[in-house]
């Protein structure tokens, strides 16, 4: 079996939000509407005070609560863990979105441009993916890249052509992706040699996306 999975390790991650360019650039998504995600704070108290990073998205969960309230099954999870979105059969009634527990998933019901009505970016001019309008998106692990490279002999997560732009673009190196259910890829070396966590791990719904961390001394 395969299980696509993100790691990201927040000791290495500067919040210089490239993650989130690339994926805005590549996907073409909505002003507004950010897939990747990086967040922002602060951890401690006053005079030890440390700022933190936390890169975020779609957690592609085993058990997906997004998948579970779709009424089309519109929203299915692959036989390698990653969570799709069929834009043919959403009806944007928004249950996934109130039921997912990280807050990612978003819906664009009109075309909105950088700059108003008025004009219009190159981008949004060659690529204004009207089958998002009115329906559920979100994150896909950049799933075309992935079936490109399997198509192709490419190994996602190692091959940059098979792998998500925002790995790729991380100059940190701070996101890897790959097969956790490969004792020899990337990411389970990874999870095999450091402390990790993943967010709401009390829901059990087996979140995809892994945070490596050191605790301070």
């Amino acid at each position: 079996m395969t299980r696509y999975v993100m790691v990201a390790d927040i000791n290495r991650c500067v919040g210089c939000q490239t993650c989130t360019a690339a994926c805005k650039h590549t996907n073409a998504t909505a002003p507004g509407v950010q897939w990747r995600k990086v967040l922002d704070f602060e951890t401690g108290r006053f005079p030890n005070v440390h700022r933190a990073f936390i890169p975020v998205g779609c957690n592609h969960c085993l058990d997906a609560p997004c998948a579970d309230v779709c009424p089309t099954t519109a929203t299915q999870k692959r036989p390698d863990g990653i969570v799709t979105i069929n834009y043919d059969t959403c009806i944007g009634c928004a249950y996934c979105i109130e039921a997912c527990p990280y807050q990612a998933r978003e819906r664009v019901d009109i075309p909105n441009r950088a700059y108003g009505t008025r004009v219009q970016m190159k981008h949004e001019q060659r690529v204004e993916h009207l089958e998002r309008r009115a329906v559920a998106q979100k994150c896909t692990f950049c799933v075309d890249r992935v079936d490109f490279g399997l198509a192709n002999g490419l190994i996602p997560g190692i091959d940059p052509e098979a792998t998500p732009a925002c790995v790729n673009a991380c100059i940190a190196d701070a996101l890897s992706f790959g097969d956790i259910e490969d004792e020899n890829s990337n990411v389970a070396e990874l999870l095999r040699s450091h402390e990790y966590f993943r967010m709401h791990e009390e829901l059990d719904i087996g979140s995809g996306f892994y945070y490596l961390w050191t605790p301070r001394k």
